[in-house]
């Protein structure tokens, strides 16, 4: 008897119909929340440049094990006993990885960096050799893992040093782990990777994308309204609350009223899911899921200090947020649709334009600018579907 005696099979079965998300990717999801919260949290505490930058990079990696993890559930089945396995090590891993995320620049590098390398290395291994029935997609895995490996080794380096060959490693780690999709993970002994390699149930990856920006604007209302419980209740935080509540929902409705389903039917329909897997969902779902997060950080500020005194790092977090939603969703657009949102565009536009009036105004002003410039591209979206039928 071994582990991978059972009677679920190794691979997902391709049927017709929906490859549906099971509760075990559910419940690895729940890792991530609190990774979301750790980088909100991360982000809040420090609002500068060094702060920010650190707090993307930190942002990268964390995306990179999630979206790697969304593929190897696509391609394996979380149903099969081995499978669950590997996903509840990735999961533990991913537990330690978020837990040190404060402190990855600190005394918690070395943390950070092996549980992420673990993560990445362990399950790549564990797909590109476990399975013989498919060789094209044994191949590619094991491509993948050769980049994995590479990448690996200056995150490792990283985390042993401290200061600014830390950061530096660690850049060059992330360009190593985005470089490889777009150079086909190609590999001495090994050739590259196509997009016709990467044979992806299309509305599987939507869902999982789909389900995570769900989690984190979750964890936006989650800690507006911690924050809001917290304070002694006037009529300036209730009028902040209800502004983040308002944002927060103009996010959700300009993605998935219309978007959502009919990027799902796309992909699912097209010739080459691996392009739009790469394209749409792993790069263009990035920004919107970081605007979520910068977006929260925004509104817990907003919240706590609605009538305070503007300040250039909360007014760079009210605006960019959104903005930085606004850019993913015109690029998942261009993407899927093949289509320039100029709403988007003119919107993005406004909140540049915003700054310096959010300079010179309460944060509560600015905050609700932004919310109102987020509902009338949701308006617009609904004016033009129904002329457009």
């Amino acid at each position: 008897m071994t582990l991978l005696d059972d009677d679920a099979p190794l691979l997902r079965t391709r049927r017709d119909g929906a490859q549906r998300v099971t509760s075990m990717e559910l419940f690895f999801d729940l890792v991530y929340v609190f990774a979301i919260t750790q980088l909100s949290q991360l982000l809040l505490g420090h609002l500068t440049l060094r702060g920010a930058s650190q707090t993307l990079l930190l942002f990268l990696a964390v995306w990179w094990a999630w979206v790697y993890t969304a593929w190897f559930t696509n391609w394996f089945n979380p149903a099969q006993r081995a499978v669950r396995l590997v996903l509840l090590g990735v999961m533990l891993a991913s537990l330690v990885m978020s837990a040190a995320l404060p402190d990855a620049f600190g005394d918690r590098g070395l943390y950070f960096a092996g549980a992420y390398v673990v993560m990445q290395v362990g399950r790549n291994v564990f797909a590109a050799f476990v399975q013989a029935d498919d060789q094209g997609l044994r191949r590619n895995l094991q491509r993948v893992t050769a980049w994995s490996l590479l990448s690996g080794v200056p995150w490792l380096a990283g985390g042993l040093v401290h200061g600014s060959p830390r950061t530096g490693l660690w850049v060059l780690a992330v360009a190593v782990d985005y470089a490889a999709p777009w150079f086909r993970y190609a590999t001495p002994g090994l050739g590259r990777s196509t997009t016709a390699d990467w044979t992806i149930a299309g509305d599987h990856l939507a869902e999982r994308c789909q389900l995570l920006l769900i989690v984190a604007l979750g964890e936006s209302i989650l800690v507006t309204g911690s924050t809001f419980s917290d304070l002694d209740w006037s009529a300036a935080s209730a009028a902040a609350l209800v502004v983040a509540f308002a944002a927060s929902v103009a996010l959700w409705w300009l993605y998935f009223d219309r978007s959502a389903e009919r990027g799902t039917t796309v992909i699912t329909e097209t010739d080459d899911p691996g392009r739009l897997g790469r394209s749409a969902y792993t790069f263009c779902h990035l920004p919107m899921v970081a605007g979520i997060v910068v977006t929260a950080v925004g509104q817990e500020l907003t919240v706590a200090h609605p009538t305070g005194e503007p300040h250039a790092s909360t007014a760079l977090v009210v605006l960019g947020g959104p903005a930085l939603f606004l850019l993913g969703h015109l690029l998942f657009k261009v993407a899927v649709f093949e289509r320039l949102s100029l709403s988007r565009l003119a919107a993005i536009g406004c909140l540049v334009i915003l700054l310096p009036v959010a300079l010179q105004v309460a944060p509560l002003v600015t905050a609700a600018a932004a919310a109102v410039i987020l509902a009338l591209v949701s308006v617009g979206d609904l004016y033009l579907y129904r002329t457009a039928a």
